[in-house]
C-alpha cells in the first residue's frame, strides 16, 4: 500500500508521540485515569497491564448489582471518550499504547451480567485480550476509521461485547 493510500490516522502519517512518565500522570488527573492509574506506563504490553488493573474495579462493580454496574459502565464510557481524546491529543498520538482506560472499560463490558467465577474471569481476560489484539471485523474497521476518543473507546467496547458473547456460549463448559 503506498503512503498516499494509507488512512489518515495511520502511524506513518503521524509524528512520533511524546513519552510520558509518572510525573506527567500526577500533573494531569485526566492522564492518570487514561493511563489506568499508571498501568499504562508498563514498558511492555501496557494494554495487558491496563486490563489487569481493571480486575479489582470489576470485583467492586460486580458487587454493586446490575443497575449500578451498568450505570458505572455508561459513565466510564462517556468519561473515557473525553479522557482518551485529551490524552491522545496531549501525547500527539491517535491511540497511544499507554492509554488503557479503554481496555479497562472493555473488560468491564466483557464480564457484565455473567455469573461470577474465577474461571470465567480468567477466560474473559484472555478472550478480551485476544479480541483486542487480533481486532477481527468490525473491531479493525472501528480502530482504523473512527478517530478521537470515540474510536479509542469503541473498538475495546466491541471487543468486550464479542468476549461477553463468547463467554455466554462457553459458560456451560467452565468449571
Amino acid at each position: 500500500m503506498s503512503e498516499a493510500n494509507l488512512p489518515s490516522n495511520h502511524i506513518a502519517n503521524r509524528p512520533a508521540h511524546r513519552r510520558i512518565g509518572w510525573r506527567d500522570l500526577f500533573l494531569s488527573p485526566g492522564n492518570f485515569l487514561a493511563f489506568g492509574f499508571g498501568a499504562g506506563l508498563a514498558p511492555i504490553a501496557p494494554g495487558t497491564f491496563g486490563t489487569l488493573a481493571a480486575i479489582p474495579f470489576f470485583l467492586l462493580l460486580n458487587s454493586l448489582g446490575p443497575f449500578f454496574y451498568l450505570a458505572a459502565l455508561l459513565v466510564s464510557f462517556i468519561a473515557g471518550v473525553g479522557l482518551c481524546a485529551r490524552a491522545a491529543e496531549s501525547l500527539n498520538a491517535h491511540d497511544h499504547p499507554g492509554i488503557v482506560w479503554d481496555e479497562m472499560v472493555g473488560l468491564w463490558v466483557a464480564l457484565f451480567l455473567l455469573p461470577f467465577s474465577w474461571s470465567a474471569l480468567l477466560l474473559g481476560f484472555i478472550l478480551f485480550r485476544l479480541f483486542d489484539i487480533a481486532k477481527p471485523w468490525p473491531i479493525y474497521l472501528i480502530d482504523r476509521r473512527l478517530g478521537g476518543g470515540m474510536g479509542i473507546m469503541l473498538d475495546d467496547i466491541v471487543a468486550g461485547i464479542f468476549t461477553n458473547g463468547a463467554l455466554w456460549l462457553l459458560l456451560p463448559y467452565l468449571p
